[in-house]
């Protein structure tokens, strides 16, 4: 299969694209920092993700996965103490890019006989925190976005879903703090797993809790 994963150089990123490829399937990957071979484009630029998108059509004809990988966060101890800096950033992190991607790559999803299509969120979407305020909204209006985009695949073979986890967690983590054993948290190769799973199910518009 063709597969975009943006947020490619991140530790998230970095599992599925090594997963996806493992499994035989062509794996696009798109940073800003065009690190470990990704392909730079920043993706707060709508025409430059729209030529991402129109130059994979051209080579490919469609996109049967997109995976949007790009996180961030920021927070604070106290509702009082919250940046609304942060929310900018975030805003511009978590919700513009994913505008962005799903706008450009709807017709491509809908060209393929199985595009899936997934983001990652946290359970702060749904119960945040006084200092995860600036955070968990960006996380929700990303679902609100996700399952609209959902809902625009309803009737075609093309899903999107969302992967809901309190944290990632990966080696390099573990290798600096070897005393913490990290509760809940989804291993990034676990995330990629589950991103693979997506092609095993028709589920659409869904929150997949990968916490349990």
């Amino acid at each position: 299969m063709i597969i975009v994963v943006t947020g490619a150089a991140g530790p998230a990123g970095r599992a599925a694209v090594r997963r996806l490829t493992a499994s035989g399937h062509t794996v696009i990957g798109v940073d800003k920092t065009g690190a470990d071979g990704t392909l730079a484009v920043d993706l707060l630029d709508h025409e430059a993700v729209r030529k991402l998108a129109a130059d994979l059509q051209a080579e490919h004809g469609r996109v049967d996965g997109l995976f949007h990988l790009v996180g961030g966060w920021r927070g604070s101890k106290t509702f009082a103490e919250a940046e609304l800096e942060d929310w900018a950033l975030l805003h511009d992190l978590l919700v513009r890019t994913l505008q962005h991607v799903t706008l450009a790559f709807e017709p491509l999803l809908k060209a393929s006989g199985r595009g899936r299509f997934a983001i990652v969120s946290a359970k702060a979407a749904e119960r945040p925190t006084q200092g995860n305020a600036a955070y968990g909204a960006a996380k929700a209006a990303a679902e609100a976005w996700t399952l609209a985009f959902a809902d625009a695949l309803e009737g075609t073979p093309a899903t999107a879903n969302i992967l809901v986890v309190k944290a990632l967690v990966h080696e390099g983590m573990r290798a600096a703090s070897p005393e913490k054993t990290f509760p809940g948290f989804t291993d990034v190769d676990d995330l990629a797993a589950a991103i693979e799973g997506l092609w095993d199910t028709d589920a659409n518009g869904t929150r997949m809790d990968l916490t349990q």
